[in-house]
């Protein structure tokens, strides 16, 4: 089901596993198994959630490692073996570091994943960070943020309706080039990630959607603000779904520290809360949950999809 900014607040989530940054990974990842990961997404296919979303690094530098990890699996790879043991929930790269590719490279990926999943992606993109990565495969770091631009464009025109898609840009350029499969998807969402000015303004100007990367609530209203002003000084008048992360979550009395951020309580209370941000112009919620064990995890996706969804829309 498409994410409309007309309809109720939707809920996604990140995947775990796939990514295991020491910001957010919980200890029973590191040993999880492709099976959990299974688990986890069948899990958040049947508790409603509108997608599930996989990160994107190819490699990471050792003096990052320690932070970061160097566990990053990729996104298409991970997101096409899921969309077989799926059904409904959408598919979304949070997000694709698409300066990292050509933008044909990237088309067909996203193209066949679309084609396979019958029409379940968000193409979800962003700058990336990590000057080694750059390097390594012979990308622009320094001009990431005018790349990206240019390869939002290109993407429009490579993953369309067309056959032989056609794109003139300062970087890059094709013509009568056949690409098949085509996209099950008329127009493939691009979410813009990022909450940087340049970020937000490139979300305004060329993105269906907005993600920002852990703004807290009270920055939210201004920053939305501003996107929509944007939007409107640019002329663009089809409307941008705008997302947020929100604090990690768990649902009932978890009886173990989850840490002061955590909002834990009753689904009716924890519904309160996130009703806050569809208040200030939010459209979906990407949510996460602490969690001991695959168990744990799973049985928090069914809760939140039982208990705390049916009062979201309030």
């Amino acid at each position: 089901m498409p994410i409309s900014p007309d309809g109720p607040l939707s809920y996604g989530m990140q995947l775990p596993v796939q990514s295991q940054s020491s910001i957010y990974a919980e200890p029973w990842e590191a040993a999880a198994t492709p099976a959990d990961l299974v688990r986890v997404a069948r899990a958040a296919d049947r508790g409603g959630f509108a997608y599930i979303a996989g990160c994107d690094h190819v490699a990471i530098p050792r003096r990052l490692a320690a932070g970061m990890s160097t566990v990053w699996y990729d996104p298409v790879a991970t997101l096409s073996f899921l969309a077989g043991v799926t059904e409904r929930v959408l598919l979304m790269s949070h997000v694709a570091v698409v300066g990292l590719r050509h933008p044909l490279i990237t088309a067909k990926q996203y193209a066949t994943l679309d084609h396979l999943s019958g029409g379940r992606l968000i193409l979800g993109v962003g700058a990336g960070h990590v000057r080694e990565e750059f390097e390594a495969v012979g990308a622009d770091f320094g001009g990431r943020g005018g790349v990206l631009d240019e390869s939002i464009d290109a993407l429009r025109a490579a993953l369309g309706p067309e056959e032989y898609p056609e794109f003139a840009g300062e970087r890059f350029a094709f013509s009568g080039l056949g690409q098949l499969p085509r996209p099950v998807q008329e127009r493939v969402p691009v979410w813009v990630g990022g909450s940087s000015p340049a970020a937000v303004r490139r979300a305004a100007v060329r993105g269906d959607g907005w993600l920002p990367q852990g703004d807290p609530r009270d920055r939210l209203p201004a920053q939305i603000a501003r996107l929509h002003a944007l939007r409107e000084e640019a002329g663009v008048e089809a409307p941008i779904v705008v997302g947020a992360i929100t604090e990690p979550l768990y649902v009932g009395e978890p009886g173990w520290p989850v840490g002061r951020r955590t909002l834990a309580g009753k689904p009716e209370e924890l519904a309160e809360s996130l009703r806050e941000y569809a208040a200030i112009g939010v459209h979906q919620i990407q949510v996460r949950f602490r969690s001991r064990s695959v168990d744990e995890l799973t049985d928090q996706v069914a809760a939140f999809g039982a208990d705390v969804a049916p009062h979201l829309g309030r």
